[in-house]
């Protein structure tokens, strides 16, 4: 924190000076016991665990197993702390067994999405954080509280609401202590013991005992009200879940297995997978990984997230509630375009994410690649609706600049009918050769088809035509051409 001036120093002390007996009013009483009370939320929680499941099932392709899981925990620890409140103090259960879960998974499977989703469902506050935030500047305390304070903030204010938010922290796994006593395993270690504070019980101070203006805020209150009084928030019916990718831990796992079978006749049991590996995930693994044993027990639900094959991105893609494809069609719909896929297509791009290897975040990769020029370009053009096939994806550039030239000739068309009446038609060798000069000049096609065209009106009219077609012979030369149409024309009458 960035220390204080000497002058703001100095007006600090000023204020922290006053005397409380002569704040006003002078009828309340002074130091009342820490905490304030807030109005109490209601937790209005009904949700069952199978209607959670179906509703996140929608959203999150791929995921059923781990989606099983997580519905089912989350409405336990929202239900059960609805039936808590109605228990007497003297008959309720002596600690605190929340349902604090770990997300085990690779980037991209939907791990956030999941929870950003229940939060949604559920409205109640919600915090993210990533871990390598608090390993990285080398805090051991007082960060870690701040997630708590930003879930208040959040519930725009409301404490006993934040008491029920849900705080998630990403890659956890980034605070694994390698079992050094020095550098920076310290840190992450002691990220881990602040961390796993808050996940059981304790309360938090809403106002930093470093930070200048909550000292001027919590002293001009006194002054103002004669009360000392401090907020704060509670974390034990917050829901914590962390998650991260935990690379190397299918080793660790793969070596106790492997271990445990030796001297047994039977052939030891192989792995092809990392997925399967780690469905044999026990609490040892997480410690050998470099977590604290108090850390892990903060955590009893595991959660392994399945990596997303090619045929999974594509369901994800076909999905009508997914967010990448509604996305992207909102983003050209903001031009007036209407975007729209075709299944080979759409298969083709799940094909390209995956050699990404970052799951769905890879989709959202491989859309902008392909359709980023076409979302620069084609918003100054008349064109209404684009169709992402095949041709498109394998010839990108051609397929914009035969929009971009079709767009010109309509363009051209309609203002000469409107001009003249006249309806004029463009063959394909035409219309390849404009494509020629506009490549070649850099021109757009409506100004180059002004040049040439321009004036055949006086001639069709001269003919008495409604319709006329353009071929090539009269981009090479435009007036030659009009003049041998109108004699030979003539001859014929």
């Amino acid at each position: 924190m960035v220390k204080p001036s000497q002058e703001n120093e100095k007006i600090l002390e000023e204020i922290l000076n006053i005397d409380p007996q002569e704040a006003k009013p002078k009828s309340e009483t002074v130091g009342e016991p820490q905490g304030i009370k807030t109005k109490e939320s209601e937790i209005n929680f009904n949700i069952l665990p199978e209607e959670l499941e179906e509703y996140l099932n929608k959203y999150v392709i791929g995921q059923e197993e781990a989606i099983e899981i997580i519905a089912t925990k989350v409405c336990t620890h929202f239900n059960r702390m609805k039936i808590e409140k109605s228990i007497p103090e003297d008959q309720k259960i002596l600690g605190n067994i929340k349902s604090n879960m770990l997300l085990i998974g690779p980037t991209g499977v939907g791990k956030t999405y999941i929870i950003k989703l229940i939060a949604k469902k559920i409205g109640v506050p919600f915090v993210k954080a990533d871990a390598t935030k608090f390993s990285e500047t080398g805090y051991v305390g007082g960060d870690v509280e701040d997630l708590v304070r930003e879930l208040v903030h959040e519930a725009d204010g409301d404490i006993s609401k934040a008491e029920y938010g849900i705080i998630y922290i990403d890659e956890i796994d980034k605070i694994a202590s390698s079992g050094n006593i020095t550098g920076p395993d310290v840190s992450r270690t002691g990220v881990q013991r602040n961390l796993l504070k808050l996940m059981e019980d304790s309360d938090v101070d809403l106002k930093t005992p470093h930070d200048l203006a909550s000292q001027v805020e919590a002293a001009m209150e006194a002054q103002r009200t004669g009360k000392v009084t401090r907020k704060k928030i509670n974390t034990k019916n917050i829901l914590f879940i962390v998650s991260g990718a935990f690379s190397g831990l299918e080793e660790i796992i793969s070596k106790r297995l492997n271990m445990q079978s030796i001297g047994f006749d039977k052939a030891r049991k192989s792995f092809s997978a990392t997925q399967d590996i780690l469905k044999n995930l026990k609490t040892e693994d997480l410690i050998k990984f470099g977590f604290e044993s108090e850390f892990v027990g903060r955590l009893p639900v595991h959660v392994i997230l399945k990596d997303l094959d090619i045929d999974g991105l594509y369901k994800i893609l076909k999905n009508k509630y997914s967010t990448v494809i509604l996305g992207k069609k909102m983003d050209f719909k903001s031009y007036g375009i209407d975007l729209e896929f075709t299944d080979e297509a759409l298969m083709e791009l799940a094909k390209r994410a995956y050699n990404e290897k970052t799951g769905a975040r890879g989709l959202l990769t491989v859309f902008e690649r392909a359709l980023i020029k076409f979302e620069k370009k084609l918003p100054s053009t008349g064109v209404k609706k684009l169709l992402v096939d095949m041709n498109l994806l394998n010839n990108p550039q051609e397929v914009l600049e035969k929009l971009i030239l079709e767009d010109g000739i309509k363009k051209f068309q309609k203002e000469f009918l409107i001009d003249h009446g006249i309806y004029l038609n463009f063959d394909e060798g035409a219309i390849s050769k404009l494509a020629e000069i506009s490549k070649f000049t850099q021109q757009k096609v409506k100004d180059i088809c002004n040049e040439l065209f321009g004036d055949y009106f006086h001639g069709i009219r001269l003919m008495k035509l409604e319709n006329f077609t353009i071929p090539a012979e009269a981009v090479d030369n435009p007036k030659g051409f009009m003049d041998n149409f109108i004699k030979c024309n003539y001859i014929k009458q």
